[in-house]
């Protein structure tokens, strides 16, 4: 009986013993040649843009998520930031971690490498037309019926007219107006630089504020009443005169105006980085598509592909266009001589 019972309690031990080794086994590690199944994570790209966009992305967006899912079979999510085109390259400069930019102006993409090389040097040359997809102009936008009679450059600078335009210091928007203003005064007086400064001064000094960027003038304009005319994006104009609804203002196209050319950069570092260098590529490349370009016309934007833009010629009116290389030659000189500090529009303007 007693030799029975050892048995028994031997049994029991090694039972014991069993269970818990198989415990400890199911805790060890797997195999390192057994592979583990994981979901990959979604991709979020960051768009950092200028403020009239913001209505053209949210729509391009949502096509762009849909051509990268049906392309890659991968789902996709991609956040905007606008602000006045000027603070936005700043922002990125100083650490926002924007996937891409799409800004007003080449000059505030190239700013954007002052401190340390984040977008590659010949980023113009990596997509058509220097990099812009669309392109765009300055008009001006007046009251229904437009009572101070504004139909061309000249009218901005009577006494009594209010001129309602952003700052150029921030905005790239406001830097459009500025030089689409200089350039009509050098045209109509055989290239003098003098009167050409004196006429913008004098344009200026109707100014009753500088806001930061484009959206905040037309805010200024549309929905607080201050002014009697606001320079504006072609394509802002005509979306105040949509949402607005007809009746309420007016769109003045003036004889000579220039030829805006936002364009578009993947910011290599960052997108590196964050290893969405492809989807960001992708993102700025399908913007040239005939999707994107028919999204870039709806919005008032008008398109590079001479075909779809054939089809929009309807809704834009003509104006004779110059350009900031062949007037200003280039931006880096314009941005020197006008909006440094100490520039020219330093000397001008006044602050109210």
């Amino acid at each position: 009986m007693i030799k029975g019972k050892g048995k028994v309690k031997i049994g029991v031990i090694l039972l014991s013993l069993s269970l818990t080794l198989g415990v400890f086994t199911g805790c060890a590690p797997k195999d390192k040649s057994e592979k583990v199944s994981e979901t990959p994570k979604k991709q979020v790209l960051l768009n950092v843009s200028y403020d009239p966009t913001r209505e053209l992305y949210a729509d391009y967006n949502k096509a762009f998520v849909k051509h990268w899912k049906d392309k890659t079979g991968k789902d996709i999510e991609v956040n905007q930031s606008h602000g006045g085109s000027g603070k936005q390259a700043r922002a990125v400069l100083d650490g926002l971690e924007a996937d891409v930019v799409t800004l007003a102006l080449a000059y505030d993409i190239d700013s954007i490498n002052k401190k340390k090389p984040l977008i590659n040097k010949d980023w113009q040359k990596s997509l058509p037309n220097n990099s812009s997809p669309y392109t765009s102009t300055i008009v001006f936008l007046v009251k229904k019926g437009n009572p101070k009679g504004i139909k061309d450059w000249d009218d901005l600078v009577k006494p009594g007219v209010q001129v309602i335009t952003p700052n150029p210091k921030t905005s790239g928007g406001a830097r459009w107006n500025y030089l689409a203003a200089w350039g009509y005064a050098l045209g109509k007086n055989n290239n003098d630089e003098n009167k050409a400064k004196e006429f913008v001064q004098k344009l200026y000094g109707n100014v009753p504020v500088l806001d930061s960027g484009a959206r905040g003038s037309t805010t200024t304009f549309v929905e607080r009443g201050v002014g009697d005319v606001l320079i504006a994006w072609e394509n802002e104009a005509y979306l105040v005169e949509k949402e607005m609804g007809k009746g309420k203002f007016d769109i003045v196209t003036p004889s000579v105006s220039i030829l805006a050319e936002p364009p578009v950069a993947v910011v290599n570092k960052v997108a590196e980085k964050k290893g969405t260098k492809e989807a960001s590529t992708e993102y700025l490349k399908y913007l040239y598509s005939d999707e994107g370009q028919e999204i870039a016309a709806k919005h008032y934007y008008r398109p590079t592909n001479e075909a779809i833009a054939k089809k929009y010629e309807s809704q834009f009116k003509p104006v004779n266009l110059f350009t900031i290389d062949k007037v200003f030659g280039g931006w880096n000189n314009a941005q020197k001589k006008h909006f440094d500090d100490n520039g020219i529009f330093d000397q001008i303007y006044t602050k109210k």
